[in-house]
């Protein structure tokens, strides 16, 4: 079949500049827009105005307004046209509908969005591999980490400082970031005690609270509990 009318194939749509060229309409392109798009619907049958780069005549760029029209309103303006042209150009897209809903070519558009998503996918997949690997390498250590580190595992939009807050405010932690001792029964939490010496020779004790794998399992689902609550 002879290109009548470039048409968007992917998105089965026609530039209506292009369908003004077709059609070889000699009224300006916005006033001729205007007549014809009276009766569809902007988001239906003709999505918004877009900016279309050409070449002008001194060799650079220029801005044009455009339009995509669904088939079915190409079609009709083919006919309101009243020309040769006109009927011209609607019968070639009436073939053009009945080449695209072959079993072939309707085969051969799903296998094209299957291989869109599978890409979409596998990129997706290739992002969070490094939060993925470093998830699993947390929650498969027998290790018990700190609260920075449970943040950042989760990757959950919250902080260290935010994350105490908030298993403080849900009685997991008290005031002091200390795990009551059921949860640490539960195998959630360690604390350690870390000494340090002052300058001026005294010696200090700093209790730190851990998570275990149990643990930041646990914090993740309260977190999406409260998130979804």
């Amino acid at each position: 079949m002879n290109e009548l009318i470039k048409v968007d194939n992917e998105a089965q749509t026609i530039s209506a500049r292009e369908l003004h060229r077709a059609l070889e309409i000699e009224k300006r392109f916005s006033a001729w827009f205007e007549t014809n798009s009276q009766g569809f619907v902007e988001g239906e049958d003709f999505r918004g105005a877009y900016l279309k780069v050409q070449g002008n005549q001194y060799g650079g760029e220029q801005e044009l307004q455009d339009y995509a029209l669904s088939v079915d309103m190409a079609k009709h303006i083919c006919l309101m046209s009243r020309t040769e042209k006109g009927k011209e150009c609607r019968q070639y897209l009436i073939d053009l509908e009945k080449a695209w809903n072959t079993p072939e070519q309707i085969m051969a558009r799903a296998l094209r969005v299957a291989d869109q998503t599978i890409a979409s996918l596998n990129q997706k997949v290739l992002e969070m591999k490094p939060k993925a690997e470093f998830f699993d390498a947390v929650t498969d250590s027998k290790q018990a980490i700190e609260m920075g580190q449970v943040a950042k595992v989760l990757d959950m939009g919250i902080g260290r400082n935010k994350l105490f807050e908030f298993l403080r405010a849900e009685k997991i932690l008290m005031g002091n970031n200390q795990p009551y001792q059921r949860y640490i029964d539960e195998g959630y939490f360690r604390v350690v005690e870390q000494k340090f010496t002052k300058e001026n020779g005294e010696t200090m004790i700093n209790i730190k609270t851990l998570v275990f794998q149990k643990g930041v399992n646990f914090i993740r689902k309260r977190l999406e509990k409260g998130v979804n609550a």
